[in-house]
């Protein structure tokens, strides 16, 4: 245990993106406060963008990042923290909605407000599409040529595999939970059937892998060991983590869509009783 955390790694690109990332959207938040007193900016949104950037330097640098080429259990972890923790919680910062608060009303309707209602803004947020993208960047990445040429170039790692996972988590989280402005507004009732039915694709990911009766993963294999599992054990205890856990997280943002749900259905019933409740007439 104390040679596992007693590893730390820090890639340059890396660090510095994570430094930007939150001084960019604080600036958007002291911009938006200035520009809007009286509306100001939700707390909640601010923590919740805070609390998956610090995912992201969990998983992206100290011991998780130093191991994630020897172990895969640990490479697994990391994924499931962009995918099914960070990613959500930087959707939930409103990260479309405060670029377009902390946008000046000239750069409004001369940029944003174009780019928001172009069509590749639209295709990249359409449900489906964003659902085929997770879907096949994990189904393509695990059982491809690929997870092994990323994990033996450096470059393929950084600036291809995290960026993919990422991305593609964070526009497939985008239309499912909170409330970015987005050119279409998708149905409860459909986010949570999109959420339920890729439990589908990374629950065969988890057992393939699981089950598997080989090493899928050269450089895992090949990977001198000091402690830990071996191989086929770590191999099984990465498959049992994406099977597994992916179903308990995933269950808790659907929760949260029906919790949005339900309290958006409550806000609907009482306006129409406001708007058709009888005049009360006082003598």
């Amino acid at each position: 245990m104390r040679e596992f955390f007693s590893a730390w790694s820090f890639d340059l690109f890396i660090v510095v993106n994570l430094i930007v990332m939150p001084v960019l959207y604080m600036w958007g938040v002291r911009r938006v406060r200035k520009m809007s007193p009286q509306c100001g900016w939700p707390a909640g949104a601010t923590w919740a963008f805070m609390c998956g950037w610090a995912c992201l330097c969990i998983a992206y640098l100290g011991p998780l990042a130093a191991w994630s080429h020897t172990f895969f259990w640990v490479h697994m972890t990391q994924h499931l923290i962009v995918m099914m923790a960070a990613a959500p919680l930087l959707v939930l910062g409103l990260p479309v909605t405060l670029w377009v608060r902390a946008s000046s009303p000239r750069a409004r309707r001369a940029y944003v407000l174009p780019i928001m209602r172009s069509r590749g803004v639209r295709f990249f947020t359409d449900p489906i599409v964003t659902w085929l993208l997770f879907a096949g960047v994990l189904v393509f990445t695990h059982f491809t040529p690929f997870f092994d040429w990323a994990l033996r170039n450096h470059d393929a790692d950084v600036f291809v595999e995290k960026p993919l996972f990422l991305i593609a988590s964070v526009l497939f989280y985008l239309p499912m939970i909170g409330n970015n402005m987005l050119p279409r507004q998708i149905a409860p009732s459909h986010r949570l059937a999109s959420m339920s039915i890729m439990m589908v694709p990374e629950a065969v990911v988890g057992a393939v892998i699981y089950f598997s009766p080989v090493v899928l993963y050269s450089v895992f294999a090949e990977a001198q060991r000091t402690f830990g599992p071996d191989p086929k054990a770590d191999q099984q205890l990465a498959g049992a983590l994406m099977w597994a856990l992916v179903m308990v997280i995933e269950a808790g943002w659907m929760m949260l869509i029906a919790v949005e749900w339900f309290t958006s259905e409550e806000r609907k019933a009482r306006k129409l009783d406001e708007e058709h409740s009888p005049d009360i007439v006082v003598s």
